[in-house]
């Protein structure tokens, strides 16, 4: 069941100047600096003078550096981009006792993934995410969003080979959990969004899914925003069902879909707040303000204005990284001019909004 927590309050800028309030926020990740690739590379040549502590030291500035840039385009909540990350599932295994990795595999094309190989039972050992965040936080003047990859995507992505089925494993995993997030509360967290682009490709795993967000939910307290992203797919296969997960809010991609599928979750009633991509992640041009405040209003459609979260539809690291800041610039832009009409009466919310084309 959604939490339906008041949590959302606490985001609203003290110096906000509508009386509408529509929360804008980022999916994680963002295009890196050039220097920090190259600076990588140069941490992994023997014969380069580039140690750990300067690559640590690298990583810190970039973080600082998007950081700002994301609070400079106006976000009410921000990350670091995931400066530290290199890839959604391999950054956790890492850090998870139980997996060990045995060399890339071929996704598609000439693309390669470290897929991991979990070889024993999973256990906690050390905190995955808490000096990260507690960097973010010590240099943001906004509120931080940690985003962490889910068990199911953790599980599904992995090669079992200790487990008698990968629910067992999917289960372990949300324990782990959390744990990271009782880590991350006690840091001082209040905004966490699990990733689940797994579920998409699954869909009918939802029952599972949801088992693992009650474990991963259990003990943590109502004013810790926890939302659930999850990428493109069939929506229709886990809806009405998504409306029993424990989240305060559900991110969608359907920005590049046209919002073809947005109808899907005005029947039944949607129960989380709805964070909705209203700029596409995977075209590299930057939407006019215009065309994202008629995206935004496709939200309005599924939840009014207090339920809805504007966000891009997907994390933005393939993007050119000034095309991703015009996107953030322009969303923000869009989403306060629609707080504005909303506060004058401008927008009938009982009105049907045209489908996109």
């Amino acid at each position: 069941m959604s939490r339906n927590a008041d949590n959302r309050a606490q985001f609203v800028p003290e110096n906000h100047e509508n009386d509408h309030f529509l929360l804008t926020t980022v999916v994680g990740s963002y295009p890196k600096p050039k220097w920090l690739n190259r600076a990588k590379d140069l941490s992994e040549d023997e014969d380069a003078r580039f140690d750990a502590d300067n690559l640590e030291e690298a990583y810190d500035d970039a973080s600082e550096v998007i950081t700002h840039e994301h609070e400079r385009t106006g976000l009410d909540t921000v990350v670091d981009g995931e400066m530290r990350r290199n890839e959604m599932v391999e950054f956790f295994a890492h850090r998870i006792d139980g997996y060990e990795f045995n060399g890339p595999v071929k996704v598609w094309g000439h693309n390669y993934f470290d897929k991991p190989s979990v070889a024993d039972e999973v256990e906690y050992d050390e905190p995955w995410l808490v000096d990260e965040f507690e960097f973010t936080r010590d240099v943001a003047s906004r509120p931080v969003k940690v985003p962490i990859t889910g068990p199911y995507t953790l599980a599904n992505w992995s090669f079992n080979e200790a487990y008698d089925s990968e629910e067992e494993l999917a289960y372990d995993l949300a324990d782990l959990v959390n744990l990271e997030i009782e880590k991350l509360v006690e840091a001082g967290a209040r905004y966490v969004q699990i990733d689940e682009p797994a579920l998409a490709t699954t869909p009918d795993d939802h029952a599972i899914v949801g088992e693992c967000l009650e474990r991963i939910a259990d003990g943590i307290p109502e004013e810790v925003r926890i939302g659930l992203h999850v990428c493109y797919g069939d929506y229709s296969r886990i809806y009405p069902e998504l409306n029993e997960f424990p989240i305060d809010e559900f991110d969608v991609e359907l920005c590049n879909g046209g919002y073809e599928q947005i109808d899907v979750f005005t029947e039944p009633d949607f129960e989380p707040d709805l964070a909705l991509g209203v700029v596409d992640a995977h075209t590299a041009e930057v939407e006019p303000v215009e065309e994202i405040k008629e995206n935004i209003k496709q939200g309005l459609k599924v939840v009014p204005p207090e339920k809805l979260t504007i966000s891009p539809d997907c994390g933005l690291k393939l993007l050119p990284r000034e095309i991703a800041y015009g996107k953030m610039e322009n969303m923000v832009t869009a989403a306060r001019e629609v707080e504005k009409e909303l506060d004058a009466g401008e927008i009938d919310l009982d009105a049907p909004v045209p489908t996109a084309d």
